[in-house]
């Protein structure tokens, strides 16, 4: 005697796979509706520089295609659940050893993604490491437990600096609309120079010289950080970006020269590794001879 197969109820699951059908597109409308600008943005932040927003497009990209094919995906495995679930304990489901086209198509189909994504990555890569001569150049000097900013050739042929310390949180000025390209040097450890606004970091490493740069378009006041573990005061290092325009600009340069933040080269290092976080002024200048 043979097993006989239960009967599938055709028009129930034809009822569920129109909800399905129907619910799918009223949740991503209500997920887009709702979304704010930082989530369209996929919760990175609003890009201040031209190549931030090349940046941006990247992640929105990248975020977009897995998005759809996670739906893709899950929905395949909501459809398999609901249409091949066992509606009897003699039902015996049919036998597929395998589907040719299926596993051509599962092999190829992410094989052509990551082309894709790498191509997407190359290119934009391409662009924020542009090597174009810059408009301007600050050397930045990441040490433990401040920053120091060098314009060099900026005032009268000569290097003007503003530098940092524990408890000192240093400002680096940048012109809107001009290329300025960072210099990053360390004499100590390895540092991580960043702004979220720039969509872009890079490491600053002793005895490698990193660079890289931004074209700034809106003016403002935006933070700074660094995004490497460099010690037991990394917290402190932080610092503060001024968008200005070219006038201001030269004139924050022209008053670290009146204060007489002036010097031939830049500074690289390593006078300034000796602070020492806490020290009163007095106290911290006998330590600096000290350290010299």
């Amino acid at each position: 005697m043979g097993l006989q197969l239960a009967e599938r109820p055709v028009e129930k699951t034809r009822r569920l796979r129109r909800l399905a059908l129907t619910a799918l597109p009223l949740t991503a409308v209500l997920v887009l509706s709702g979304c704010s600008e930082e989530g369209k943005r996929f919760a990175m932040p609003e890009p201040v520089t031209e190549e931030g927003t090349h940046i941006l497009s990247l992640w929105q990209g990248a975020w977009i295609a897995a998005l759809v094919v996670g739906v893709f995906v899950w929905g395949l495995i909501f459809y398999a659940v609901v249409r091949f679930r066992r509606r009897s304990d003699d039902e015996i489901p049919v036998q597929t050893r395998y589907n040719l086209p299926l596993e051509i198509f599962y092999t190829i189909f992410p094989i052509i993604m990551v082309v894709v994504f790498f191509s997407h990555t190359v290119r934009v890569q391409n662009i924020v490491l542009d090597d174009s001569p810059p408009d301007n150049v600050v050397y930045v000097v990441g040490q433990q437990w401040s920053w120091t900013f060098n314009y060099p050739e900026s005032v009268d042929g000569q290097n003007v600096y503003t530098a940092g310390t524990g408890n000192i949180i240093p400002t680096l000025y940048l012109p809107v609309g001009q290329t300025t390209r960072f210099e990053l040097r360390t004499p100590d450890v390895i540092h991580d120079f960043g702004v979220p606004g720039f969509l872009m970091k890079m490491d600053v490493m002793p005895g490698q010289k990193n660079h890289f740069q931004v074209t700034p378009t809106t003016e403002g006041t935006y933070a700074g950080k660094c995004y490497e573990l460099c010690g037991i005061y990394h917290s402190r290092m932080l610092f503060n970006v001024e968008v200005v325009s070219e006038a201001e600009y030269q004139l924050r340069l022209d008053e670290m020269a009146e204060r007489g933040d002036i010097s031939d080269e830049p500074l690289l290092g390593p006078d300034l590794v000796c602070t020492q976080v806490g020290l009163p002024e007095e106290a911290s200048q006998e330590f600096i001879e000290e350290c010299r």
